[in-house]
């Protein structure tokens, strides 16, 4: 039945993942960051402000509220939680292994044009959000594909198709990127390190899961706010160890880096060609693996944000990625470099070190014992542990959200159930397959949520030329906030408390 599945599977990732849906996530990328003409560079001392700085200079963005909302330093490191996970440790060095050191020039060039694909799925996550029936905010690609791109003449029926298959999608990947990967993850490293079999850290890790996914988003946020800088810091800091520790070999690691993005050293026309087709693939995939920009995920959370500015908001998306990709994904790409397991001139990853078989899963951990010794290993499994069961506790809101749209508010605990449940069946499950289950969801939901953003691009520049306007030039104009008049009157009195 696996094999089936496995088949099945590698058709249709074949197709999600084929040239001319990476096109598209380029495309889109470079798009936005040209129409809000590169917002990420020309204004990053603002949004770094904003995001970074206003964590520790205002209480607005870290302090609980009263309402259904969070806070946007909550809806941050829920965000946060569902993408710094194993796709930071197990993806990057899977990336390396399959695609070589050139890998990591894609995924920061993904990245980059990224920053502004999160951020215009946020700016349109806020813009077209709605309350349910109990308070909650409601908001995603679901929603602006159905009213905002459905509001477009004659795409009403197109808008709302797109918007059951993107819920659709999302609920079968959180069970994919939010559940079988991170678990199998956990297991593996738990079993490897540690001796534990994989059905009973299936059953701990399902248990846990479930005291907190059970109790709905305010008790996720409150989680993930304390998990997420905790384990974010303490693995930038044991990889910054590592880069000073090997700080000698910084310009062949780069040298290599960008080198293998255009396989310089391979020999032979089609090799070269097949070599850059690895690099950009592996690149391009573990990268949206990694930061989800362009999935259209991290933006129900965002919507939950008691933020008032979709721009605002839109800044905690390209922070996001930057963290992700830019800071963690490349300490971890440097480590697995430098350690002496790839060869830096023919890209190619040792198979075997002090009698252990060399895999994405387990290389990390062999870097780390180099530099710390046994404990290097148990901190990686911790890490690779406190990642990824933050990351299920993330996905079991896109889930939520997905299966609300679906099948509307009072479904989400059967949704809610099934989901723990289903974290034991990742645990045993076989490696590759819950990887290559995950790209494939990952494609499916990234199709429609890019066609979404690329229609909408002309009001995610309206609304940023708003902001600016507003805000960075002091001009006098009437704030865009919502799609919807009582929405949006609702956020200018809001506004006009704050003195905004």
């Amino acid at each position: 039945m696996l094999q089936v599945v496995s088949n099945v599977n590698n058709v249709v990732n074949g197709i999600v993942w084929g040239w001319p849906a990476l096109i598209l996530l380029a495309f889109v990328g470079v798009l936005m960051t040209c129409l809000t003409r590169f917002f990420q560079i020309s204004h990053i001392g603002h949004w770094m402000k904003q995001t970074i700085g206003a964590i520790f200079s205002d209480r607005d963005v870290t302090g609980h509220t009263k309402d259904k909302s969070i806070s946007q330093f909550q809806s941050l490191c829920t965000a946060l939680a569902a993408t710094v996970g194993t796709g930071n440790i197990v993806g990057v060095a899977g990336a390396i292994i399959v695609g070589g050191p050139g890998a990591v020039f894609w995924m920061w060039i993904i990245a980059f044009f990224g920053m502004m694909t999160n951020y215009s799925e946020n700016v349109l996550g806020i813009y077209y959000r709605r309350k349910n029936h109990v308070g909650e905010w409601s908001g995603g690609a679901m929603y602006y594909l159905r009213d905002g791109l459905g509001a477009k003449k004659g795409c009403k029926g197109i808008g709302t198709v797109l918007a059951v298959l993107f819920s659709i999608f999302c609920f079968l990947a959180s069970f994919g990127i939010g559940n079988m990967t991170q678990v199998n993850s956990i297991s593996g490293n738990m079993e490897s390190v540690f001796g534990v079999p994989t059905w009973v850290t299936g059953v701990v890790v399902m248990v846990l899961a479930g005291l907190v996914i059970v109790g709905g988003l305010k008790r996720i946020a409150s989680v993930t706010e304390k998990i997420v800088p905790f384990m974010v810091v303490l693995y930038i800091v044991g990889t910054v160890v590592i880069f000073f520790t090997n700080i000698s070999h910084v310009g062949a690691v780069f040298g290599a880096i960008f080198k293998g993005a255009f396989a310089l050293k391979a020999a032979g026309g089609g090799v070269v060609g097949y070599g850059i087709k690895l690099a950009i693939e592996q690149g391009m995939k573990r990268g949206v693996f990694s930061n989800e920009a362009g999935l259209g995920s991290s933006v129900m959370v965002h919507s939950n944000s008691n933020v008032s500015e979709p721009v605002r908001q839109g800044m905690w998306g390209i922070f996001e990625v930057f963290a992700d990709t830019i800071i963690v994904c490349t300490l971890t790409a440097f480590a697995v470099l430098s350690s002496g397991l790839v060869d830096l001139e023919t890209g190619e990853t040792v198979t075997e070190y002090l009698g252990v078989t060399l895999t994405k899963a387990n290389i990390v951990s062999q870097v780390f014992s180099m530099h710390f010794g046994q404990i290097g290993a148990a901190f990686v499994a911790i890490a690779i542990m406190l990642f990824a069961f933050s990351t299920v506790l993330g996905w079991s809101h896109y889930g939520t959200k997905a299966c609300e749209f679906l099948f509307g508010e009072k479904y989400t605990i059967v949704y809610r159930v099934i989901f723990v449940v289903a974290i034991f069946g990742g645990a045993v499950m076989s490696d590759n397959l819950a990887w290559d289950l995950a790209d494939t969801f990952n494609g499916l939901m990234m199709i429609p949520n890019l066609i979404g953003v690329l229609v909408l691009s002309p009001q995610v520049y309206r609304i940023t030329q708003n902001y600016v306007n507003r805000v960075l030039r002091g001009k006098n104009e009437k704030p865009m906030l919502s799609a919807f008049e009582d929405v949006q009157a609702e956020q200018e009195q809001k506004l006009a408390k704050e003195g905004v």
